[in-house]
């Protein structure tokens, strides 16, 4: 009876065990599904309320647990209906910040546009309004209604947004409301956008609707000097906006002098002399065409008859050739900074192209020499990244190194374990070079001096006997040479002979540079020596080979301990160990099992 109790306790043990492993299995398989597809619900159970919990029922007969809660809103779409919260609770719970960065903050500069946009309304429009006849009591209510819209823009821009600028005093950036609030008050700015709200519209009561009244709202121009450096600061191709700029400058040049020219047009009378506009067609077109052909002196012009057209017309002679080569230069300038880099390129081309005619090198070389230029050009946009670099401090130049480095640089086995900030300065010594297709990187026999990271492209390892067979093909992100770098005085012969295959862009650290890193980092110099141990092994090279540089480290191995010490050592062990001989080899023990 006891066996058969025993047994059967045993079977209900197992079956509850296999019961169990069931249930562990099927959860993990739902814990894979979840985690696979984030869409799937879990199949757990929910608590069931007890019945003392239950809500209790409304008046209207539905439980309150069935009504829409008041923050919940929805939106069908299609056949479904979505969860969503109103845009004006979002409009509500945004909170405006207290600071701005002027430098950084793309809210601020969206702003400087929609103040820049109100400055050119006036600048533009306040001339057109002056002189043509297009404002007139029909319409007097839609310029008033964009005037004050932009006196707004004007208004706004004092009370939020220059009072909220961060700026720097002492070095330190402040953003303390009250300090923010002062130095606008006491800036330059500050008064010029007071003289440019003047509230010089009350005296459209006495003498009507005049736009030039509202000439000092055209005083706001720092707003749209400071956009243009925002602007250009965020641009990845500034050099267009600076052309369109400069073609905009031009253009209201002419268009102020179309406007002068129809207001002295009325002046002498519309159509009293050949000079002046005779009132056919569109006013605004005919006097632009006249402003061109003026300030740009083409000529073709009727003469001016009375003294108040040739006055007139020799201020505009005068004002046209200053203005036209102003504008000149200037988009010469624009167009030289753009193309700065391409001069630079030709130039640097050109002189090479010019030494190897000099000194006759074969034509082979040259076009290899010119596919190096064209190549280097269009892939990096320029021939040195450290020109490019020399003239940011030191961690402006650690940062971009990180960003465009550490990824290839962290992966390499060799460095792996070493301290962070070692590889954060020996990122800074990495020099980048291309190769052309079939360019030996390294040959077999040559003393190395340097390691290579492949950042793009593909090379190959040649071997075999004849020293063409292509052993393995290394691509993006491999490394070769290291051993190099750990062996003292360049001593490590190439083992095989390397070829891009294709055009390769590889980064090379030099032996030396990694030296002078090394010295500040003790323990990674030390694991960098265990590795090369490793390393070396793993090569096949002889530990007893006399005269071999190349089997010394950077760090030399501690020297073994001379023959005739070793057999009084023997010595003193066959004598049972004591005496100073026996305590001293106990001594030595101690020191090479701490080692």
């Amino acid at each position: 009876r006891v066996g058969s109790a025993t047994s059967l306790s045993s079977a209900v043990i197992n079956s509850r065990l296999q019961e169990l492993v069931r249930l562990f299995k099927e959860r993990t398989e739902k814990v894979k599904e979840k985690l696979i597809d984030s869409d799937v619900t879990s199949d757990d159970e929910s608590p069931v309320a007890s019945p003392a919990a239950a809500p209790l029922p409304a008046p209207g007969g539905e439980l309150e647990g069935d009504k829409p809660s008041r923050d919940d809103h929805y939106c069908e779409m299609l056949c479904c209906t979505f969860k969503h919260q109103p845009w004006l609770d979002r409009l509500k719970s945004y909170k405006f910040p207290s600071s701005i960065d002027p430098l950084t903050n793309l809210m601020y500069v969206l702003w400087l546009f929609f103040v820049v946009m109100a400055w050119n309304w006036n600048c533009w429009l306040i001339p057109v309004r002056w002189a043509f006849p297009y404002q007139t009591p029909a319409n007097i209510h839609y310029w008033l209604l964009v005037d004050y819209l932009c006196d707004l823009i004007y208004l706004l821009d004092i009370l939020i947004f220059q009072t909220r600028l961060q700026f720097v005093q002492g070095g330190d950036i402040i953003t303390d409301k009250k300090a923010m609030k002062e130095n606008y008050l006491r800036s330059q700015r500050f008064k010029m956008d007071v003289l440019c709200l003047l509230p010089l519209d009350f005296f459209y009561f006495k003498v009507g609707v005049n736009p030039l009244l509202r000439f000092p709202r055209c005083l706001k121009y720092m707003a749209f000097f400071e956009f243009n450096n925002r602007l250009e600061a965020i641009l990845t191709k500034a050099y267009i906006y600076r052309v369109i700029r400069t073609t905009a400058y031009l253009l209201y040049s002419l268009h102020v002098n179309s406007c002068l020219y129809y207001w002295a047009s009325a002046y002498e009378g519309l159509g009293s002399t050949t000079w002046v506009y005779d009132g056919e067609g569109n006013s605004y077109i005919r006097c632009y065409y006249w402003a061109v052909k003026t300030l740009i002196t083409i000529g073709g012009l009727p003469d001016p008859k009375t003294l108040f057209e040739i006055v007139f017309q020799l201020l505009n002679y005068f004002t046209g050739v200053f203005a036209f080569s102003v504008m000149i230069g200037q988009m010469r300038d624009v167009v030289g900074a753009a193309t700065a880099g391409q001069t630079y390129y030709r130039s640097c081309m050109d002189s090479t192209i010019k030494y190897m005619n000099f000194y006759k090198i074969p034509r082979t070389v040259q076009n290899r020499v010119k596919t190096w230029y064209e190549y280097t050009w269009h892939s990096q946009g320029m021939l040195d990244e450290s020109e490019l670099l020399v003239q940011l401090p030191d961690k402006m130049r650690l940062d971009i190194a990180i960003d465009v480095n550490y990824n290839i640089v962290s992966k390499v086995a060799l460095f792996q374990g070493c301290d962070r900030q070692m590889i954060f300065d020996m990122l800074k010594r990495l020099r980048s070079v291309v190769y052309l297709p079939n360019d030996y990187v390294c040959k077999k026999g040559e003393i190395g001096r340097e390691m290579y990271i492949i950042q793009a492209g593909q090379v190959q390892v040649l071997g075999g006997p004849d020293g063409k067979s292509v052993l393995v093909t290394l691509k993006a992100g491999s490394v070769f040479g290291e051993i190099s770098l750990l062996a003292a005085g360049g001593g490590n012969r190439r083992t095989a002979n390397v070829v891009a295959h294709g055009f390769a862009n590889l980064f090379i650290l030099e032996k030396k540079d990694l030296n002078e890193i090394l010295v500040h980092y003790p323990e990674s110099q030390k694991l960098l020596r265990k590795k090369a141990k490793k390393m070396l092994k793993s090569n096949n090279k002889p530990k007893d080979e006399k005269g071999g540089p190349g089997d010394a480290l950077i760090i030399p191995p501690r020297a073994d301990t001379p023959k005739l010490f070793k057999a009084a050592l023997a010595a003193t062990g066959r004598m049972g160990g004591k005496g100073p001989l026996g305590r001293l080899r106990w001594r030595l023990k101690e020191l090479r099992a701490m080692q």
